[in-house]
């Protein structure tokens, strides 16, 4: 997907509803991000002590910054990060749960179901490839989850970032690993290169690192950030506030077409402008006089 148009430029089986591991501690972060405090200190409860899986190790009774966690979730994986923060947030690992699925809904993920914040085996807990594309788009739209999930080490910790994508792949931004033996090998990757900036979801995937790698570099290869029109630009007479750039591969060009419906009204809208890709309506916006 590239995220300024959330157009799918590859999919396959995207729809499918599967266990995902630990990405779903991107929803997770998302949540967090955008309502609480970065600086605030946290008491780690003694629930989160012990919690199974990939951990940073926390003791009941620590102090330790929302931001800390956020690091140790995103770059450790940590699970006890993961429901410290939960219930900070909401008092309750299913009231967290909940919020979450809220989130996952205003994005467009649709066909998700969220029911604890680390991606740990639970009846129930699912996303397909398509939402958690549209998920880890949003998220990245976040100045600070960007920064967090594109740092290689956190020195305050000492903490090092275990997705290998950051050293090996050229551009890549982040996002999160995961594995369950239910949930196979799951990665959620970004990347940008030459102003397009990407994210790829492979679910079960065995082969996790070297199919994201091929994802990406395809796309890139293929698709290019296009500006179909401009603000600077007349157009018959009219002028439009908004420019409108999108992905497209190199024999698409030639299929967009652009619409200008004048309207007849002595007032400020003077028209419409429909951007189409052949008969499919990317963009449309209002027409204004010159």
């Amino acid at each position: 997907m590239e995220i300024s148009s959330r157009r799918f430029l590859h999919e396959r089986n995207a729809d499918i509803r599967l266990p995902m591991a630990s990405t779903t501690k991107i929803l997770t972060a998302l949540v967090v991000l955008g309502e609480e405090n970065l600086d605030e200190i946290v008491i780690v409860p003694k629930e989160a002590e012990g919690t199974e899986g990939s951990s940073v190790y926390l003791k009941a009774g620590e102090e330790i910054s929302v931001r800390d966690l956020l690091y140790g979730l995103m770059l450790r994986s940590g699970n006890d990060c993961a429901v410290t923060l939960a219930l900070h947030h909401s008092g309750s690992v299913r009231r967290f749960a909940d919020a979450m699925n809220q989130k996952a809904i205003s994005v467009g993920a649709v066909n998700s179901c969220f029911r604890n914040p680390h991606g740990l085996p639970d009846e129930g807990h699912y996303t397909t490839a398509r939402d958690l594309a549209l998920i880890a788009s949003a998220a990245m739209e976040n100045d600070t989850f960007r920064e967090i999930v594109s740092t290689k080490y956190y020195e305050p910790k000492a903490w090092k970032n275990k997705n290998k994508m950051l050293w090996d792949f050229e551009g890549a931004l982040g996002v999160k690993t995961g594995f369950t033996v239910r949930a196979g090998r799951c990665l959620v990757s970004a990347a940008e290169r030459n102003g397009m900036t990407l994210v790829s979801v492979v679910l079960n995937s065995p082969q996790m690192f070297e199919r994201s790698e091929e994802l990406l570099s395809n796309s890139f290869d293929k698709y290019r950030m296009t500006q179909i029109c401009s603000s600077d630009v007349a157009y018959g007479g009219y002028r439009v506030l908004h420019s409108f750039v999108y992905p497209l591969a190199q024999h698409e060009a030639e299929k967009i077409r652009i619409e200008t419906i004048p309207f007849e009204s002595s007032g400020e809208i003077a028209g419409a402008m429909k951007i189409y890709l052949e008969n499919r309506l990317l963009f449309s916006q209002n027409l204004f006089m010159m």
